[in-house]
């Protein structure tokens, strides 16, 4: 006994025409899903959908597009049981580009930019060749036509120059909480 008659439903020529179908309705599946376990499961639910609700299709010269839109509705709902629902009172809803964010940012831009302009001329041709434009130390030397020992020097002296100046700078990815949104009921 064929798998169509399980399910009863429409005349011989309907359940050959939904037999028929089922190869590209396994097809999409596959594409949607991309595993053939599923995309086979996915098929067999939208042509059992199908002739238990055949009497529900309006226009027959539209089988297609009505089992595709069987098919689509087995997918949605596969995809909801795998996710996990949760309240959206439970949601922490956390602000990345928020105005107060993007200000401190700037602030930190802002006293880096102050502490490197602080910087001896030759400290700071060198940190900004090296750390800000990727340069190796054998290229930076090249550029600024000393020995290899004095840039790899100098950057040691911005280095700790710098970091002594903007220890009281603090990120606030890493040291503080982000602003969060809450839905207000």
């Amino acid at each position: 006994m064929s798998w169509i008659h399980l399910f009863g439903g429409g005349s011989r020529a309907w359940q050959q025409r939904l037999k028929e179908s089922r190869v590209r309705l396994y097809r999409l599946a596959l594409s949607w899903c991309g595993d053939e376990m599923q995309a086979d499961d996915l098929a067999q639910e939208t042509l059992a959908r199908a002739l238990r609700k055949h009497q529900q299709l309006r226009d027959p010269e539209r089988v297609d597009a009505w089992l595709f839109a069987i098919l689509h509705n087995c997918w949605r709902e596969h995809l909801r049981r795998l996710k996990p629902q949760v309240p959206l009172d439970d949601i922490q809803f956390v602000c990345d580009r928020c105005p107060e964010y993007e200000h401190t940012q700037d602030e930190i831009v802002f006293q880096v930019r102050q502490a490197v302009a602080t910087l001896p001329m030759g400290q700071r041709e060198v940190i900004t060749l090296v750390d800000l434009e990727g340069l190796s130390y054998a290229e930076v030397a090249q550029v600024l036509e000393i020995p290899l020992g004095t840039v790899m020097s100098r950057l040691s002296r911005a280095r700790r120059a710098l970091r002594e100046s903007l220890e009281s700078v603090q990120s606030p990815v890493g040291n503080q909480e982000a602003p969060k949104l809450w839905r207000v009921k």
